[in-house]
């Protein structure tokens, strides 16, 4: 994809709540429980804006919502975040969007005092190519917790060191 048409916004906007709803549900890896969860942080970051505990990475193409991530500062932590979602359209998915937003992620978060970043993830095969893409991105995995999901889907944690 041409970079050039990528447009990044950190803030949220009233229409980002169902531009992220049609994200993540058009990725067909999240369960329908989780789907309400990241609508919940958009609408977090509306309603409190720069008070929100959560920060964004809004990627435009054409005018259109079609990739964002959602982090954050993890608390007890000097300088830990949180890689709390990332989500491509999947319309665009394969077009190099994701790498993109998550670098910016990573810069701006750095920015913002970021020593670390931590990414979680499923173990299911089905969720293979998502821990390649960490793993591709300089992410390492360090830990795992068996059956955390649901039985027979654990959780992969991944970190970059920024």
């Amino acid at each position: 994809m041409d970079t050039s048409k990528i447009h990044f916004r950190t803030f949220a906007k009233p229409e980002d709540i169902e531009a992220v709803r049609d994200i993540v549900t058009s990725t067909g890896f999240f369960y329908h429980f989780e789907i309400p969860v990241a609508v919940d942080l958009v609408e977090d970051g509306v309603n409190e804006g720069d008070q929100s505990d959560y920060r964004f990475i809004f990627a435009e193409v054409d005018g259109r919502t079609v990739a964002y991530s959602c982090y954050g500062h993890i608390a007890g932590t000097d300088a830990g975040y949180d890689l709390y979602w990332i989500a491509t359209h999947n319309d665009y998915r394969g077009s190099g969007i994701g790498k993109i937003v998550l670098l910016e992620t990573e810069k701006k978060a750095k920015e913002l005092g970021a020593r670390y970043i931590i990414a979680e993830t499923s173990s299911l095969e089905k969720y293979l190519p998502t821990r390649l893409f960490y793993e591709k991105n300089g992410y390492s995995k360090d830990a795992y917790i068996a059956d955390y999901y649901q039985p027979g889907d654990g959780k992969v944690i991944y970190v970059k060191r920024l």
